[in-house]
């Protein structure tokens, strides 16, 4: 629906007719209807707002964000008001049937994740009182058969306690794993999108008996390089190319005989177009060892240098204020390394980290041009008092960062050298997360932690290419891309570390 609508600008200005759409679940509002083309000037999403109607007023609607957003409206007449709150009733109420279903599952696993947590509670008291009974009896000189007794009572509880674990797993990747890829806002980049690979052609000049220099050899394929033909196609060329690259060969000839061209019995010449990576020993043999190294390196593409948005791609603001939205960009094109972990186990974390990512996103949707950096969200949340309020886009990217911390260490593992995914998760946890989880989380990460990929696993799902991780350059050039990736990761969570610990706003809360 659209159409003309009254909207109160100020007290100086009053009540200011715009032109109004209704689209997709967000109202947008625009100076006129002429005036549309030139974009909207506010919009709000109305499956977050309350939908009020004046109590004196036939005319007025009143669109309301708690806290956030606030838009005043007046329609030309009671008729006209009635045709909007129908229209936006509507559209509320369609936003919300879809996720109902969702939502009663969510609320019936939710409920059952409880249940199994307090059981693991009972086993875990449980297992410490056999614990203390197995000490008492050791210092009291108890009979053999007393601790083998104990013993089996304790092994029974480990088995019951695991079990339980394990349950609670299940329930949680029925719940969580679903539609993590469809809870993304509208607008939000598509997780992780991999650039689109360049195929790289070059032409070579050979003689059947006789090899040129490397560097003219280098000048030959620069002047070839206009002819070459596009990635994706066949790598026959026209007439008129072969006849222009035989006339280049003879040329070459003729500086190396002294004009004896067309002279019996002189050296046959061949060119041919080749690919890289049709060639590439071919190729070899005609270039320096520098010009091998780059070749190489542009050859090997790994997830750290295709992705769609990149930390170290980000350019701070001259007081190092960092930007929220391409910063929430890099943060979903880094999840899917939780994927290439393991979908399943990971997807309690996945989720975790997604949903922070969303929170800040929502309160930068709410006012994009009001928050441009990461600084002005927490900075206006500490001034209006809510920067410690459950659910707080401050709360949020306390734990985003958190996240980010345990990514940077584990990755920072595997670019150490080490290759026991594991052992290299294991470490990363343990100076980032584990002390802001209790021994439940701490029990789910463990189970997590068994169902980790090997080394050749992990890496294979780094490339773009399938089968470069065979290849000898594919751990330098990991290498290479990490080099560049992680200190600009470390170096805004370093910033975002000054802010929190300005405004006191670090939690020592255990989940």
């Amino acid at each position: 629906m659209e159409g003309m609508l009254y909207k109160w600008t100020n007290y100086i200005s009053g009540w200011q007719p715009r032109w109004f759409v209704l689209d997709g679940g967000t109202l947008s509002y625009y100076d006129s209807q002429e005036d549309a083309w030139k974009g909207c000037k506010g919009s709000i999403k109305i499956s977050v707002c309350e939908i009020q109607v004046h109590s004196s007023d036939s005319t007025r609607l009143d669109l309301i964000i708690p806290g956030e957003q606030y838009f005043y409206l007046r329609a030309i007449n009671a008729a006209e008001r009635q045709k909007w709150l129908v229209a936006l009733g509507t559209a509320k109420a369609c936003l919300t049937d879809n996720r109902t279903k969702r939502e009663k599952e969510l609320q019936e696993n939710t409920e059952a994740l409880k249940t199994k947590m307090s059981e693991l509670r009972l086993y875990c008291d449980l297992l410490l009182q056999q614990v203390n009974k197995i000490k008492e009896n050791d210092e009291l000189g108890e009979t053999v058969e007393t601790g083998i007794d104990t013993g089996t009572m304790v092994k029974s509880t480990c088995t019951t306690f695991l079990k339980t674990l394990e349950e609670c797993m299940q329930i949680a990747n029925r719940t969580f794993t679903t539609d993590l890829g469809t809870h993304s806002p509208p607008g939000t980049p598509p997780v992780a999108a991999i650039k689109p690979q360049k195929v790289h052609f070059e032409s070579s000049i050979i003689h059947s008996k006789q090899v040129l220099p490397a560097a003219h050899i280098t000048q030959k394929a620069a002047e070839l390089e206009h002819y070459n033909q596009p990635a994706g196609g066949d790598t026959e060329k026209t007439c008129d190319q072969e006849k222009h690259d035989q006339e280049l060969c003879k040329g070459d000839q003729s500086e190396k005989h002294d004009g004896k061209r067309g002279e019996k019995g002189g050296v046959a010449l061949e060119c041919q177009q080749e690919t890289i990576f049709d060639q590439e020993e071919n190729q070899d043999q005609f270039k320096t060892p520098s010009d091998s190294s780059e070749s190489d390196t542009e050859q090997v593409d790994t997830f750290f240098n295709t992705m769609s948005h990149r930390f170290s791609d980000m350019r701070l603001d001259d007081d190092n204020g960092i930007p929220s939205q391409e910063f929430l960009d890099s943060c979903y094109a880094i999840v899917p390394v939780l994927d290439k972990l393991g979908s399943t186990v990971f997807a309690p974390v996945k989720m975790d980290f997604v949903g922070n990512i969303k929170k800040i996103q929502q309160k930068l949707i709410s006012d994009p041009d009001g928050f441009p950096t990461l600084q002005s969200i927490v900075l206006h949340e500490v001034q209006t008092s809510v920067a410690q309020v459950r659910n707080s886009a401050t709360e949020a990217l306390l734990w985003l960062r958190r996240g980010l911390k345990f990514l940077k260490e584990f990755l920072s593992e595997i670019n150490a050298g080490e290759k026991d995914i594991q052992a290299a998760l294991n470490n990363a946890y343990g100076k980032t997360l584990r002390q802001y989880h209790g021994w439940v989380v701490r029990g789910v990460f463990a189970l997590a932690l068994r169902a980790a990929p090997t080394y050749q696993s992990f890496t294979a799902a780094l490339v773009s290419r399938e089968g470069d991780e065979q290849r000898s350059d594919f751990t330098s050039s990991m290498h290479r891309d990490l080099e560049v990736y992680l200190p600009a990761m470390e170096k805004q969570l370093t910033i975002l570390d000054e802010l929190y610990e300005e405004y006191s706003l670090e939690s020592d809360e255990v989940v």
